[in-house]
C-alpha cells in the first residue's frame, strides 16, 4: 500500500525540543514498528483537528475500530499483545476484552493460544440469564484484561470492577495502544498493571522516522499530551471509593421487608442481640452438643447443624435444641444439603428419622435439580413457616458452584420469594433486603486448612463482602472456651457490620 505523505502543520513545540523528545522514547523493534506503519497506512492513525467524546480538541486521533478489515494485521496485533505478556512472566487461566473494539483482539489471541475467553456485557439483558459476565469460569482465576487503547483508564476500570464482582482476579492489562495521558498510571493506583504495545511517544519516533510525520507536528501532539493529562490523585479516589455502596439498611429495617417468616425471624434475633454469628456445631457426641450449644447460645444468632453426624441422635435430642433455641433467642439451621429430584426431597424432609421440617427453622439445598427442589421443600416447609437458602457458592478450594451457576441460584430465589429467605455464598450477590446472605469457613485470622477450606476474617465477609452472617464451626468448638471463643467472634463480626454500615 502507497505510503501516506507527510502531515504539514505550523510550529508548536520549538523543533529542537521535540527531538530531544522523541531521542528519549524507547525505540521499536522491527516487528512492532511494522504493526505501527501499518495501521497509519490503513488510517487507523490519524493526524488534524479531532474532538475526542470529553469535547477536547486532539492534534491525533486513534481508530483502532479499522483493524477487524485486515485479518493479517489483527493476527499480528493479537501475537504482539499476547507475546509481550508472555515475556513479562504474566500468569493468567482466561482473557477478558473490554468491549467493544478489543473484543476481536481478545478472540484472536484466544484462539492462536488456547486461552478460554470471557465477554463483558455493556449492558445487563432484561430478559435471558441477565448475566453481565458471559462464559465459563471459577471464581479464583485470574482473567487478563485486553484493551485497544487507554487514556484515563477508565474502561478498563469499568471491565474489572464486574469481573471482580463475579470472582475473578484482574491485576494485569494488555494494551495496543497508550496515549500516556495517565490511564497507566491510574491503573497502577488500582493495583493493575498495564502492559503496552505501543506509546504515544515511541509511536511519534517511528513515524518521523519514517517521513510520515514532521518535526512540527511531533511537538504539537506532545504539547496536546503534556497539558491534557488524565490523573486521578488520591484525594480524588477517596473520593470515588466514597461512593462505593456499602450496607445502605440495617438488620431490623430489613426484617420488615422479607416476604419469608423465617428471614424476618432471623434478622429480628440479629438486630436486637447484635449479633450476626452463626454456629456451626460439627459435634458428634450429643451431651457434648447440648453442652457446647448452652455456653455459644448467648452469643449467636443462629445454629447450624449437621444432624446425620449425630451419633445416636433421636428426636429428644431435636427437642432439647429447639428449647436451647427458645432459651438463648436463635434459630436452627439443619445443613442437609438437599440435591434431590422433587418427590424424593418432600420425604426427606418429613420423614424418616430425622424430620427436619419439624424443628428445623430453615434448610439447603443445591439448586443443581432445577426449581423442583425448591417446589418440593415448599410443600411442608411454606405452611410451616420455614425457610430455604440456597448454596450459591462454596468456601471450599476448586469447589463448581461459581458463575453461571451462581447466577443461576440468585434467579431461582427471585422465583421464590416467600419461601427462599438466603444463600450460602463468599460475598452479596443480590440488593434484595430479604435475602440474608451466609458466609461459611470464617476465622479471625485468614488461612487454609489441609483438606482445601479457605478461611476468610470477618472483617473481609461483613465489611468488604457485605454477606449478613458469619459461619464459625472450628474456631469455636475446638477452643478450650466456647463461650469465650464465641464472644470474640460475634464481636468482632458485629463491628465490622457497624463498620459497613458507616461506607
Amino acid at each position: 500500500q502507497t505510503a501516506k505523505p507527510k502531515v504539514q502543520t505550523p510550529p508548536t513545540m520549538d523543533s529542537k525540543a521535540a527531538e530531544e523528545c522523541i531521542s528519549k522514547a524507547e525505540a521499536l523493534d522491527s516487528n512492532t514498528e511494522g504493526i505501527l506503519i501499518k495501521l497509519f497506512d490503513i488510517g487507523a492513525v490519524k493526524f488534524g483537528n479531532f474532538t475526542l467524546k470529553s469535547g477536547v480538541q486532539s492534534p491525533i486521533y486513534i481508530d483502532l475500530r479499522v483493524i477487524v478489515s485486515f485479518p493479517e494485521l489483527l493476527k499480528a496485533i493479537a501475537e504482539k499483545m499476547y507475546s509481550l505478556v508472555s515475556s513479562r512472566g504474566v500468569k493468567f487461566d482466561t482473557l477478558c476484552g473490554v468491549p467493544y473494539t478489543a473484543l476481536p483482539v481478545a478472540t484472536v489471541m484466544s484462539l492462536l493460544h488456547g486461552k478460554p475467553m470471557v465477554m463483558r456485557r455493556k449492558e445487563v439483558k432484561k430478559y435471558g440469564t441477565k448475566r453481565i459476565i458471559e462464559g465459563i469460569f471459577k471464581q479464583g482465576q485470574a482473567c487478563l484484561v485486553v484493551e485497544d487503547l487507554i487514556t484515563s483508564g477508565m474502561s478498563v476500570m469499568e471491565t474489572t470492577k464486574p469481573l471482580n464482582d463475579v470472582g475473578l482476579k484482574t491485576s494485569d492489562v494488555v494494551v495496543l495502544v497508550d496515549r500516556e495521558q495517565g490511564g497507566a498510571k491510574n491503573l497502577e493506583m488500582r493495583g493493575i498493571r498495564a502492559h503496552s504495545v505501543l506509546k504515544i511517544s515511541s509511536m511519534l519516533k517511528c513515524l518521523h522516522k519514517n517521513k510520515r510525520i514532521d518535526i512540527q507536528l511531533v511537538g504539537k501532539v506532545l504539547d496536546f499530551i503534556k497539558n491534557n493529562q488524565v490523573i486521578i490523585t488520591p484525594e480524588e479516589k477517596k473520593k470515588e471509593e466514597k461512593k462505593t455502596p456499602g450496607r445502605s439498611l440495617t438488620y431490623a429495617v430489613r426484617s420488615k421487608k422479607c416476604k419469608n417468616p423465617a428471614a424476618r425471624k432471623l434478622l429480628r434475633i440479629m438486630s436486637e442481640k447484635k449479633t450476626n454469628l452463626c454456629f456451626s456445631a460439627d459435634i458428634t457426641d450429643k451431651k457434648r452438643l447440648l453442652e457446647v450449644v448452652d455456653a455459644v447460645g448467648p452469643h449467636i444468632c443462629m445454629l447450624k447443624t449437621h444432624i446425620d453426624t449425630l451419633e445416636g441422635f433421636d428426636m429428644d435430642v431435636a427437642k432439647k435444641l429447639r428449647e436451647l433455641a427458645d432459651k438463648h433467642n436463635f434459630i436452627i439451621f439443619e445443613d442437609r444439603k438437599y440435591a434431590d429430584i422433587g418427590n424424593t426431597v418432600v420425604l426427606q424432609y418429613s420423614k424418616g428419622i430425622y424430620r427436619p421440617v419439624e424443628w428445623a427453622d430453615i434448610v439447603n439445598a443445591h439448586p443443581l435439580p432445577g426449581s423442583g427442589i425448591v417446589d418440593g421443600l415448599k410443600k411442608n416447609g411454606g405452611p410451616a413457616g420455614r425457610g430455604l437458602v440456597l448454596i450459591a457458592e462454596m468456601s471450599s478450594k476448586g469447589n463448581l458452584a461459581t458463575g453461571a451457576y451462581t447466577e443461576a441460584s440468585v434467579k431461582m430465589a427471585e422465583d421464590y420469594p416467600d419461601f427462599v429467605m438466603g444463600f450460602i455464598s463468599m460475598r452479596k450477590l443480590t440488593a434484595n433486603p430479604g435475602i440474608i446472605h451466609m458466609t461459611p469457613g470464617v476465622k479471625l485470622v485468614k488461612g487454609t486448612d489441609n483438606m482445601g477450606q479457605q478461611y476468610k476474617t470477618p472483617h473481609l465477609v461483613l465489611a468488604e463482602k457485605l454477606s449478613d452472617v458469619i459461619i464459625v464451626g472450628r474456631g469455636i468448638y475446638q477452643s478450650e472456651a466456647p463461650g469465650a471463643s464465641a464472644k470474640q467472634y460475634r464481636d468482632a463480626g458485629w463491628a465490622a457490620y457497624e463498620k459497613s454500615l458507616k461506607c
